[in-house]
This record gives structure tokens, sequence and C-alpha cells, in this order.
């Protein structure tokens, strides 16, 4: 249990644009926040690629800003959590020195080794193992891309690491991994551990001693250092929980498992997430060997995963599009000010005239295909059709992405629940009801990032002793009410669905032809 006047859970979430660490109250009750931007850099080689230094700098920062903003807070923490950025790949040495820059899950220079070994004759079996399918973000697909063509980082290298398991490392001292990310990446998401098979299929063997120990972040806390105390502001030896990977601590945060019901979460991000929690035995390992199975801290429930490489992202293009225009014929414009306007350009337009495929990341897509070539497109355009239009057909492509990934993992939920900063818009979330034919619920829950990783903590420290009283507290009165799809909308989409799905499986050549062109355009 938490001692005497120990009042309050840290949750840090080091996302891919900002870092947050969040106050809570023992029953879940935001407090203060404290957030710096994260600093990342892309290359035209597809390289993205992130300071490690700078991003624990950056992290102990928002600690000490937090310090700064509650009284007290030093003698008031029961225990901190940490989540982050999922997949990637950060590298340190027998030091704990890193290697190079953090590997992120936006990195794409893996795709040729994906491709490579997405045909090999153990892939199958790896992804049954695993019940994830391979893709460019992940730590084993980057460690076998480095393997082929910059061994010298592996033989430095004494440890690899996620974006949260490197600062876990600087905030306790200790190398270790959580068990979603150890056992979608090289693991069975059966047992929670790591498996030689799934290894060996990777290529990887020779180089299993990278792999850190797996802790249980919901039943093992490691205390914080003397170093590390005295960059954040903390109280030496308070109890750390490492967290699962960022996905699942937002899922967590958002309602995904509620005992007896359904349930699917959707975080309309950067990315979009869509998941069904579920008990082993539910799990649907689809034929295109896609997705993600992802172990929840309620034990003997997974949450099965497919991922847009893109959502709100497509949404700040259409927009920047609008801000260039106007800023280049003297009228800037604050994206904020556009963000006021979406859901009056959704409304002017009528539904269903446009196919918009959300494939903006340069990156490609990873779900319910994998294809790194693959890029975003409308079609059906005519001369009539003006702005407000496109913005239609932008969020709508985001409804139809989301129904092209529950499909790949078997049947709808009863609802799902919604999350991120979109999901504020109504326009949107009656698009996303009536594209899925379900309804959902929109979680008031903030930060839910930094939620699920202090619920962790809660758990892990004895605030709590089930995880159903936990989410009574923390999650359910957060939800807002269901809200049923439009039958009308629902139609128009069932009818709109197949042709979005045709499409996408026809366009292929077109994205690698494209592809070409850019790469030669750049030699």
């Amino acid at each position: 249990m938490t001692g005497a006047g120990r009042d309050l859970l840290v949750g840090i979430d080091a996302g891919t644009s900002v870092i947050k660490s969040v106050a809570f109250d023992l029953a879940g009750r935001q407090i203060a926040v404290a957030a710096r931007p994260n600093l990342y850099t892309t290359r035209p080689d597809g390289a993205a690629v992130q300071p490690m230094d700078r991003t624990w700098a950056d992290t102990a920062a928002t600690l000490a800003d937090l310090a700064a903003q509650v009284p007290d807070l030093k003698s008031r923490v029961a225990a901190l959590a940490v989540t982050g950025q999922g997949d990637g790949t950060w590298l340190v040495d027998a030091d704990n020195r890193p290697v190079t820059d953090g590997w992120l899950w936006l990195d794409a220079r893996a795709a040729p080794t994906v491709d490579r070994l997405r045909v090999a004759p153990g892939d199958r079996a790896r992804f049954e193992t695993t019940g994830t399918g391979l893709n460019a973000c992940q730590m084993g697909s980057q460690l076998a891309h480095m393997q082929a063509t910059a061994p010298e980082l592996l033989t430095e290298a004494d440890c690899a690491l996620h974006c949260k398991d490197w600062l876990y490392l600087n905030l306790t001292g200790m190398r270790a991994t959580d068990p979603s990310e150890a056992s979608f990446t090289f693991g069975d998401f059966r047992t929670r551990a790591y498996d030689e098979a799934v290894i060996d299929a990777l290529g990887l063997t020779a180089r299993r001693g990278l792999l850190p120990p797996v802790v249980d972040g919901a039943r093992t806390t490691h205390p914080l250092t003397a170093e590390a105390a005295a960059l954040t502001g903390l109280a030496e030896g308070t109890p750390v929980t490492l967290g699962y990977v960022d996905v699942v601590c937002t899922a967590m945060g958002s309602g995904i498992y509620a005992r007896g019901a359904a349930a699917g979460c959707t975080i309309i991000g950067s990315t979009g997430m869509h998941m069904r929690a579920t008990p082993l035995d539910g799990v649907h390992l689809n034929d295109a060997a896609t997705g993600y199975v992802m172990v929840l801290p309620v034990p003997g429930q997974v949450a099965q995963i497919q991922s847009n490489m893109a959502a709100t992202l497509n949404i700040d293009w259409i927009l920047k599009v609008a801000a260039d225009l106007m800023a280049d014929m003297g009228h800037p414009v604050r994206h904020s000010d556009l963000i006021g306007h979406l859901d009056g350009w959704i409304g002017a337009a009528a539904p269903g005239k446009i196919l918009y495929h959300p494939y903006i990341s340069e990156a490609g897509e990873r779900g319910p295909f994998v294809d790194a070539s693959a890029r975003a497109g409308f079609a059906g355009l005519g001369s009539a059709h003006r702005f407000p239009d496109l913005v239609r057909a932008v969020v709508e492509g985001l409804g139809m992405a989301a129904r092209d990934c529950y499909g790949a993992m078997g049947a709808m939920p009863d609802e799902v629940r919604l999350t991120g900063g979109a999901a504020r818009s109504a326009a949107l979330r009656a698009i996303l009801a009536a594209a899925l034919g379900t309804p959902v619920r929109p979680s008031g829950r903030d930060e839910a990032g930094a939620a699920g990783a202090a619920m962790m903590a809660a758990m892990a420290v004895g605030v709590y002793g089930d995880w159903d009283a936990c989410i009574a507290d923390w999650v359910s009165p957060l939800l807002g009410g269901a809200e049923p799809p439009d039958p009308a909308l629902a139609a128009i989409y069932d009818t709109a669905f197949p042709a979005y799905t045709a499409l996408r499986d026809a366009l292929p050549p077109v994205w690698g032809c494209l592809k070409q062109l850019q790469e030669t355009s750049r030699a």
C-alpha cells in the first residue's frame, strides 16, 4: 500500500510529438500536466530518428516542471509510471550509452528487409505465434535490417530497447521491456514471453543477447535512482512502473476492457489504432498476416489491433493546404482556427461522393495490409466539388480505413470507445459510427496514455486489488453516452465500402510506379 501522505500518481507518456508528465490523484482525477515538444528528424532515405539523450533530458524536464506546478509533489508521489511510443529501436552499449540515435516507428528503411522476411517459409509460423504481421516499424525488422546493412551498430550494442524502456533505464538503472512489446515483436502472446523460434525466423538468434528481461509493471516496480531524483525533483526511491506500450496504456485509459462487454477502442491520433479486447481463444489471425496482438495488463486478456499509419495526419494535411493558400493570398490563419471549421465543412458536403484512401504517411501503410509504397489519393472528383467535399472525403476515408481494419480482426465490437483529439468532433464521430455500423462512445479522458500507465502503477503499489475496481474509478465515469449510427448514412457507406476496398486492392502497381519515379528524381 502507499505510505502516509502519498496521495498522487504520475504517468509519463513519451509520444512521437509531445512528451507529457501528468499527475493524478489515487482515484484517477487529473491534477496537472507538464509537456515538452518531442524532436525527431526524417531523411529522404526513409530514416526517422530521435536523439536519445535529448529525449531523456526532455522527459526529466517535464517531471521537474510538474513539480513546480504541484505543491509538495516530491513527498506526495506514491509511484511513477512511464509509457511511450511503440516499436522502433533504441540501442545502448555496455555502459548504457546510446550507440546511435533511436530509430522510430516512422522509420521506413527496413521495408526491403520486411519484403524479404514476409515471403520466407517461417513467416506464417512467426505470425501465428506473435499474432503480429511484420512491418518496417518493428524492432525485429529494424534489427534484421541493421544486421544486413550496418552490422557494426549491433556489434557495438549491448542491449536493444524501446523508447519507454530507455526512459525506464534512466529512471531506475534497470534494463527491461514490458510483456506487450516483448511478445508482439519477439514472443508468444499466449505465454507473454520471448519465443526462440520467432527470434530465429527473424534471423536474429546470434543477437538474442540484445533483448532485455521482461518486467510486468502492474506487479513489479524499481526505485527511482538518486541521479534521476536530482534531475526530476522527485524523491529517491519512489517506486517506478514500466508501463506497457503507449497503445495499450491509451486503450486501458480509454476503456477497451470492460468485463462481459465486447468493446473496441479507436485512437484517432496522428495514427489510427483500432483495437478489440478479447480472451486468448477469441483472437482472429487473418490470412494476410497483418495487425498486432498486444497483451493487456489484465490477466488472460489481449488487444487485437490493426493500425493505420496516418489518421489525423490526413486532416492536418488538407487543412495545411488551405492555410498555405490563404497565407499566399495575404490572409494567414492558425491551424486551430481551421480545426474550428471542420464540422461545418463536413456538414456542408454530401456524403459518399468521393473516395479517399488515407495513406498520407511517407512510411506507407501497415493496416490492414502492409505496403511501404502506399500513398493517399482521391477518386471520383468532379468539377462541381469544392473544398468542403475534399474535407468530408478525408474524414470519410478515416471511417472507411477503420472499417477495413476492424473487418480484418473478425466480428465488429458491440461498441467502440473513441479517444484522441479528433474524437471531440461530433461530425467525425457520426461518420465513424456510420462507417463501422456500431455505436461509438467518446472518452473524456484527456491524457489516456499517461492515465493507463498510472493505472498500472496503482495496481503495482496496491491502491487497487483488482482491475475492475480500478477501471470503475479511472475509466467508467469519463465515458460519454453511446452514439448510434445514423441508418441512412450507414447505408451510404455500406454501398461505398466495396468500391473503397476494390480500389485499394487495385492500386499497388500504381504506388510502386510512383515510388520508382520519386526515387529516380532524387538520384
